[in-house]
């Protein structure tokens, strides 16, 4: 239809109202609705055109109540289905980054309901609907919602109708794998204080106080909740742990260190042994024979039971992961429609279409509850979007996995998935708190001190969960921040502290206490233990990357993850029954390699504490060594299987063993040789080494090397050994070990991981050098515009709104320029959602032209409940000003690329515009396409 034949504004038919969805939620009722019905919303996109509304698969009726849609140009033929990823057009020019020959960021799988592919792990069950249960969304409210309005001074203009959040654009959602903008965030945040504070009334001022405490209460719920969810975990994985041996006579739903509480500390962990230090405790190997048995089938039987419960354990671990939370799985309605599989292939001049020549790109599946988390908690801290990573399910599968996984008796931990959990629970709680849920900027506050909370409960160190969320994992953290997270730190660890899941009254099980002091010449062994952890570190590092970059995502392993965790599972099982330290679970192993022999205590940790050094030590020390190995080995595989892991404890085990190998060492010399002049401070005192203290330095120094963290690290270890007497040692051994795995590997684990799966994460840590380089060669000339003064339609900006998500911009938007005097000036840009969610408000009138208005224009807050309210508004639907941002981030093209670095990185910008100095516009950098220039830069230096 022409657009000089004006048609009814919003035209409803028949076939399209019988389509509309009962719920007002899935219905765009206005700019600032909240996210209507992903699937109603894209074939309202796709359907531009049509003579009447397309209706989004109604149910089934009669043949007479059918209504045909006749087209007015050629159909749309759908590209290739690939299960999510971008839709590929044959017309469209190169992006930014493949023209420079620079990755893709981020290229991830996105949400989708198309079937698996034929390499796709879940093939098998794709006829299993396998998140029924958790299908029901919660109500999405508006992410600009209106506010409320001045009463107390009614002659005053309102200047939220024509102030600085409308004029910096209308934000309707942000949708997955997007980043946000943290500048409209704050002044969003700005703005709600400032006419919140206006009232000064007694119900006003009431009010103020009221969302001043908000945070405080959010908090305290977050730290209690967490200390719960840890308290569970680490009970049920206790439990899961000691059933592969044997179960409680007494209680079978016990662990072993409940059902016998007055040996728990003695107990040994050869199979077929426990009759002698309990009886309640019986192993499966005494269960499953007969009492004239021999030892030698019992134990048989018992590691028999002992590797199929683990395998058992792993798989089913795995399966949750694999099955529950797989990105794919992830659909919510602030998800983009343009960016489904499902989507149309429209050409250049949007009149005919073509299927592409090329085969689609098969995207990364990320699995939300797979690894530590810490990465990805890293990238969302950094202002990157990803639905469903902090949700429910994930926050289910994640606990239960965890405890699962580690029960299993892989090499790996529960400390660092507990900060993924606690940040689970810190976004399900902000989603009843609306100030955070229509904020991602705030809501970041909370998911900041929940990492803390996480630690806390991982180590028992509260100081050090808060220096931890500030050293490793927070972008932005602000003093007020800082005391929110001490403060949920502080209730989740007091919290735990009563719950008292292991029963001793301690908050972690290797939490140890020494009552000897340090002398001058042990400076030399901790600076070796440095030494070693900085090198174990690097090298760990570059063996993990390695090992799941060329052959966990290059081999058969790719298409088969359970077949690899049980492959593993299965090694892992064989090696551990080399020796008793072997066979000991990651905390056990740790607490007794820290523990402090005393003097007469029938407690010899395992046999670890020596009591005839001359007989004692070389046997010991092969065990621990063997123990080192194998460990080291297994968690450079074990770790970035497809189920919850951590990597905190296999590396503190790492280095607990090399640091009492050194501690024997020097005990041993010390006996050999006590009037040595190195040791003359002993005085001949025997036990004047204390080889668990040189334990916890080498875990120290290990950990320190593989994640690179220093003063947080530090910190945790003076918490847990009650004391700031080894404050040189710890301090010293850490310096070392970051020092030299820096020089030899420069990126620690969580940025590998970071880079490995290709997530966006702009790291404000690191220095580049530019050199020559300048503005120009970051930036894109080849943008896709919008100019004022020609003729845009409700179908042209359709076809360029595929076009940008095709060519790699989907996180962007379109700058808006005013041509003048041959050039163009910049007058506004529009995010690719905000149009997007426009569009699909007016999509019955294909021909009818859209306008904007750089000036800016008065108008109301529109929040219709249906889209025939939103007629009842003098508003015209059709002028998108109010989505346009007419205030975005400029900057000179003669610049200097630091003062680029730092828009993004200080002032948390999406994108630049590049003007000339006339002003004229130049170009646009986004923030994939900065990263991909960082990218770059890293390869180059390297």
């Amino acid at each position: 239809m022409p657009s000089s034949l004006p048609r009814p504004l919003l035209e409803r038919t028949q076939s399209s109202s019988s389509a509309v969805p009962s719920t007002a939620t899935e219905v765009p009722s206005g700019p600032l609705s909240g996210p209507s019905n992903t699937t109603w919303r894209r074939q309202r996109l796709l359907h531009i055109g049509s003579v009447q509304t397309f209706s989004p698969e109604p149910e089934p009726q009669g043949p007479g109540e059918e209504t045909p849609i006749v087209h007015r140009r050629p159909p749309i033929q759908k590209a290739h289905s690939s299960y999510g990823t971008l839709p590929h057009f044959s017309s469209t020019k190169p992006s930014f980054r493949r023209r420079h020959g620079l990755p893709e960021l981020p290229t991830l799988r996105l949400a989708g309901r198309a079937p698996s592919l034929p390499s796709s792990p879940t093939q098998r069950f794709e006829t299993i609907d396998r998140i029924s249960i958790f299908r029901t969304q919660r109500p999405i409210s508006a992410y600009d919602a209106p506010l409320s309005a001045l009463v107390d001074k009614p002659g005053e203009p309102d200047i939220d109708a024509e102030g600085v959040v409308r004029a910096n654009g209308i934000r309707v959602w942000y949708s997955s794998f997007s980043s946000i903008d943290w500048l409209h965030d704050a002044i969003k945040d700005s703005m709600r204080m400032y006419r919140l504070r206006r009232h000064k009334s007694v119900r006003g001022r009431m009010r103020d106080v009221s969302d001043r405490s908000m945070g405080w209460i959010i908090v305290t719920i977050v730290g209690f909740l967490t200390a719960l969810a840890a308290f569970l975990i680490v009970r049920s994985e206790q439990w899961l742990f000691d059933i592969k041996y044997g179960y409680c006579t007494t209680s079978w739903w016990r662990a072993r260190r409940f059902c016998c509480p007055v040996i728990s500390e003695e107990r040994t962990f050869a199979l077929g042994a426990s009759s002698e230090t309990c009886r309640a405790w019986v192993s499966w190997g005494e269960a499953l024979t007969e009492s004239g048995a021999t030892q030698l089938s019992r134990t048989v039987v018992g590691r028999t039971i002992y590797a199929l419960s683990a395998l058992l354990l792993a798989l089913v671990s795995s399966t949750l992961t694999l099955y529950l939370t797989a990105s794919t799985s992830f659909v919510t309605r602030k998800d983009s429609g343009v960016l489904s599989p499902d989507f149309a292939t429209p050409t250049g001049d949007g009149k005919t279409s073509a299927l592409p020549s090329d085969h689609p790109v098969k995207r990364k599946v990320l699995y939300y509850a797979a690894g530590s988390g810490i990465p990805e908690i890293k990238t969302i801290l950094s202002g990157f979007v990803i639905h469903g990573y902090l949700g429910g399910r994930t926050l289910f599968t994640k606990a239960v996995g965890l405890a699962l996984s580690v029960a299993s008796g892989l090499s790996l931990g529960k400390e660092g998935p507990f900060v993924h959990i606690a940040s689970c629970i810190g976004n399900i709680v902000s989603r009843y708190f609306s100030k955070y849920e229509n904020n991602e900027g705030k809501r970041r506050e909370i998911l900041s001190a929940a990492s803390a909370a996480g630690v806390a409960v991982a180590f028992g160190a509260p100081i050090g969960g808060v220096l931890f969320s500030l050293e490793e994992v927070s972008y932005f953290f602000p003093p007020k921040v800082m005391w929110r997270s001490f403060f949920c730190a502080m209730i989740a660890a007091v919290t735990l502290r009563f719950l008292d899941p292991f029963g001793t009254g301690k908050l972690v099980l290797f939490q140890v206490t020494y009552d000897k002091d340090w002398h001058a010449y042990e400076l030399v062994p901790f600076l070796l233990l440095g030494v070693f952890g900085g090198v174990y570190g690097a090298f760990f590092s570059k063996l993990n990357y390695r090992w799941s970059r060329d052959v966990r995502n290059k081999t058969w392993l790719k298409d088969h993850p359970i077949a690899e965790v049980l492959l593993i599972t299965l090694i892992t099982t064989i090696l551990s029954f080399v020796n008793g330290y072997t066979l000991m679970g990651g905390t056990e192993l740790v607490y007794n390699l820290f523990a402090m022999c005393l003097p007469g205590s029938p407690n010899t940790h395992a046999g670890l504490c020596v009591l005839d050094p001359g007989k004692q030590t070389f046997p010991v020390m092969r065990m621990i060594a063997v123990a080192l190995l194998v460990k080291a080995a297994l968690t450079v595989v074990t770790f970035g299987i497809k189920l919850p892991a951590g990597i905190f404890i296999p590396t503190l085990g790492v280095g607990a063993c090399a640091g009492r190998i050194v501690g024997l060492t020097v005990q041993y010399a010390q006996w050999r040789w006590p009037a040595a002049p190195v040791f003359a401070s002993c005085k001949g005192d025997s036990p004047c080494v204390i080889p668990g203290l040189y334990g916890m330095v080498g875990a120290a120094a290990a950990l320190s090397g593989v994640t690179r963290t220093t003063i947080s690290l530090a910190v945790i270890m003076f918490e847990l050994t009650d004391t700031l007497t080894y404050v040189v040692p710890v301090m010293l051994a850490v310096l070392v070990a970051k020092t030299i795995a820096d020089a030899l590997e420069p990126k620690g684990i969580y940025e590998l991981v970071i880079e490995l799966a290709q997530l966006p994460y702009l790291n404000a840590k690191q220095k580049y050098i530019w050199g020559g380089l300048t503005v120009s060669d970051a930036m894109d000339r080849d943008v896709d515009v919008i100019h004022i003064e020609r003729s845009n339609t409700v179908c042209t900006l359709r076809d360029q709104l595929a076009r940008l998500v095709a060519a790699g911009y989907a996180d962007t938007g379109f700058p808006i320029l005013k041509g003048e005097n041959g050039s163009s000036r910049m007058v506004g840009f529009i995010g690719g959602s905000e149009l997007e969610h426009a569009l699909s408000i007016i999509a019955e009138d294909a021909d009818h032209p859209v306008s904007f208005h750089p000036s800016g224009r008065q108008f109301r807050s529109l929040s219709s409940s249906s889209i025939s309210s939103l007629l009842d508004h003098a508003e015209d639907p059709f002028d998108l000003s109010v989505y346009m941002d007419k205030a975005p981030l400029a900057i000179n093209i003669n610049s200097p690329l630091e003062l680029v670095q730092q828009f993004f990185v200080k002032l948390g910008a999406r994108y630049v515009v590049v003007t000339d100095p006339d002003g004229y516009y130049e170009g646009v950098i986004d923030k994939n396409g900065w990263l991909a220039f960082l990218g770059e830069l890293e390869t180059k230096a390297a």
